[in-house]
This record gives structure tokens, sequence and C-alpha cells, in this order.
């Protein structure tokens, strides 16, 4: 007589599954999602959960987009994936990349398509090191990027992001990474000077790591506009307008790793953008299809392409990745980009942004909200231990990630702080919803 086996339930299922920076013991109580609508999740057992998040800070034009899904169904149909190594190409990627030429920056008319973030940053990080050698200069290979920064999860990446927790059991890094101080207004950790600004001590010490390194062994400075892992801070006004003059000096490229910050997220659609500079290479991916399919890629000036394009063939530029140009992909990255546009969710990010700062601000009143920053719909408060001498307090921040979730809102603690960065269409109801089960939160741990 045959027997019959029983179906798993969907959490033994997901036993077989390894989640990205989890610890396998903790999978007895995932989240697991049935569908979703605009900033809300819905779950299996019944729950309704608002996404401060955006997924990871990427579903920026909000979920369940049927434009989306068509847009993708319908490129399908045609094809869904060709090679787009050397001799092929498809419509979607060669109009994508035409769109996006001078879409970011002016000067930035080239694009290179990847997978996501981490693909994107460590194609930055060949692509200098290939652009210095074919400036008859091999020795610049070095790449610096600031403290508490976050640029992937490759070998590459994970070594030039300098946060240890990420670093501590895939050592030894990769050589020739070197960190400089972050422009962190409320904790800058490094000297300050008389009269000295957070944001001009910052960019001095990006000089002097240069010099202090060799500018003749520096490749790059790979900067996210708004740190996003580290904490979600915004740097001062005079910061990037001295960056860009200080890698001008010294011939170092000078990378924006806007994988969070672009496509409306901190309220322009690129962030650079707001201090008027532009940069040498853009490291994208997230909000480019808004989360609907995988994609990202770089973007270079003219003399990085020109540096490409007149190479011998014993020179080329070997690189790529067997899904770069997926075809889906791109159809959904075109589609995404018009409702950006249409729906001028970037200028929406800026108002919704200020409004949910404004709100956010009236935590101040609790004694452990040490500070309330943010750009666009990209914030985050942060608790302190006591407000005199700023100590972070991780315990609380992680507290409150679980207990707001229990009550209906995500959100996510990173070094001491709640960090919010919800879908472009949210609205102000629903923000009130986010900040007032802050709120509660802390009423309630107070009273305890």
């Amino acid at each position: 007589m045959a027997v019959t086996q029983e179906m798993p339930s969907l959490l033994e299922q997901d036993r077989r599954q390894l989640h990205p920076l989890h610890h396998p013991s903790q999978t007895d109580n995932p989240l697991i999602i049935e569908h979703a609508e605009g900033v809300w999740l819905y779950t299996t057992d019944g729950r309704k959960i608002l996404d401060s998040m955006a997924g990871l800070w990427n579903v920026n034009v909000g979920y369940g987009r049927t434009e989306l899904a068509e847009a993708a169904y319908a490129q399908m149909q045609k094809l869904a994936y060709t090679s787009n190594f050397a001799g092929m190409t498809n419509l979607p990627a060669s109009e994508l990349a035409y769109k996006l030429s001078g879409y970011a920056y002016p000067s930035l008319k080239t694009t290179f398509f990847t997978s996501g973030g981490s693909e994107s940053n460590d194609t930055a990080f060949k692509t200098a090191r290939y652009y210095w050698k074919r400036q008859g200069q091999p020795d610049k290979v070095k790449v610096i990027s600031r403290r508490e920064s976050y640029h992937g999860i490759t070998l590459a990446t994970t070594s030039a992001t300098s946060v240890p927790r990420y670093h501590k059991m895939f050592g030894p890094l990769v050589p020739n990474f070197v960190y400089c101080h972050a422009p962190h207004p409320y904790r800058y950790e490094g000297e300050l000077q008389d009269g000295e600004t957070v944001g001009a001590a910052a960019a001095r010490d990006l000089e002097e790591t240069i010099l202090r390194e060799g500018p003749e062994t520096v490749a790059a400075l790979i900067a996210e506009p708004v740190q996003g892992v580290g904490g979600v801070f915004v740097p001062p006004e005079d910061y990037f307008p001295r960056v860009r003059a200080i890698c001008d000096r010294y011939d170092v490229l000078l990378i924006a790793d806007e994988v969070i910050c672009g496509f409306g997220r901190t309220g322009e659609m690129f962030a650079l953008n707001r201090y008027g500079i532009e940069p040498d290479i853009l490291a994208f991916a997230k909000g480019i299809t808004s989360g609907y399919l995988p994609l990202g890629g770089i973007q270079i000036s003219d003399p990085i392409f020109d540096a490409m394009n007149s190479a011998p063939q014993d020179e080329a530029w070997l690189h790529g990745f067997t899904y770069s140009g997926h075809a889906a992909s791109c159809a959904v990255g075109l589609r995404n980009l018009a409702i950006l546009e249409d729906e001028k969710l970037a200028e929406r990010s800026a108002a919704m942004g200020e409004y949910l700062r404004n709100r956010l601000s009236g935590l101040r009143e609790f004694g452990n909200v040490g500070d309330v920053r943010g750009l666009g719909l990209l914030c985050a408060v942060e608790f302190v231990k006591d407000q005199e001498t700023r100590e972070p307090d991780n315990d609380l921040a992680m507290s409150l990630q679980n207990a707001a979730a229990a009550r209906g809102v995500r959100t996510r603690a990173l070094n001491g702080s709640l960090a919010f960065s919800p879908p472009l269409v949210i609205n102000e109801e629903e923000i009130d919803q986010v900040v007032d089960t802050i709120g509660a939160v802390l009423d309630s741990m107070s009273e305890e």
C-alpha cells in the first residue's frame, strides 16, 4: 500500500533557504508575504504591515504596480533573455541605455548593466583600475571609502564596506581598500580644528588620507551621498563640493554609490545634483526597477569610455555578467522610469520627506532620542543612552524595530537608529501611522 508523504509546512520548506545577513537559527517566525499593494504587505497569516523600508530601500513606486508586471509579461512573450556579450544585444537594453544617457548627470552618457548594487560597485572598482592602467599609471589601484559605509557583499565590496560585522568571518579582506572619516554631523569621529565645519574636517581627512597613501597609488573614492546602512546620515552642504575639488586635485576618480539614493529617493532624481557636482562613475540599482526585477549598472564619463574605445585588443575591458542587459529587466526599468516621471515621484519624495521629518521630530520629547535626520524619503531617528555622551543605544533601536513590527509597521534598526525609507507613493495618513506607532511603542516602554 502506497504511503502518502505529507506536504511540509511553509516554515519547514523555508528552513532550506539561507536568508541574507541572517543566522539560520532565527528562522522560526519569518514574515511570509503573500501579496502587497502600495506601502502595504499582507502575510499568509492575515497580518497587514506598513513597509516603511520599501523592501530593501528599493520599491520606489510602491507595490502592486500592474504596469510593471505587464511590461515584464509583454517583453517575456517576445524575448525574456538573450546574451548581451559581444555581437549581441536586445531592444530594451539599447533603449534603456539611450534613455539613461545624461539622465542622472550630463557628463555620464555610457551605461553598463549589472544585476544589482554589489555587482555595480564591483564593476566600478575594476573600471577605475582599468582606466588608470590605460592612462599609464598602473600603481593607482587603491580605493578609499568612508567609515560606516556600505557598498555591497562581494569580496571586493565587502572590503570597501567599513562596517566591521560584515568582515569578521570573511577575512582576509582584499588589499588596497582604505578608509577615511565620514561626514557625520551628529557624531563626527575625526579631529575638528578651530572654526572648522564637519564638512570641511571630513574633506580635509580625505585629502590627508590621499597624501598619506600617495596620490600616485589612489584610483578612486567611493561615496554614498547619504550613508544608508551606516545609520542614514546626510553630509553637510559644504562637504561634496570640497570632495570633488580634492579628487580633481589628485587625479582620483569619484564613484557615486547611488544604489539607495538614486531614482528619486532623496527628493532629487539623483542625490549629488543637490550639491551641483558630478561623479566620474555612477553606480546604480534598486530604484531603477523599483525591485520588480533585478537590475543595476554603472555610468561612466567620456574620458573613461574613450580609454576603453581606444584600447588595443589585448587591453580590452574584459568584464561582464550573464545577465548584463537582461531584456525583461530593462523593459521593466523603462516602464518604471516613466512612472517616476509621470507621477513626479522625486518631487513627491521631497514633500513627503519633509512631512516625515517634521513628524519624527516630535519624538524628541523622549529623552533617549538623540537625532532626527534625513533627505527626501530617506530618514532616521537615532536613540542614545545619554544625551551628553551620545552613546548609541543599539538594544533600544532593535527592541523598537521588533515592537513596531508586532504593531504593523516595518522599519530597520541600524547602529542605534531606526531607518525609514518608504515607497515614494506614501501619503500623509500613512506617515502618521508610522510615526504614531513608534511613539506608542516609546510610550509603552516608558511606562514599563
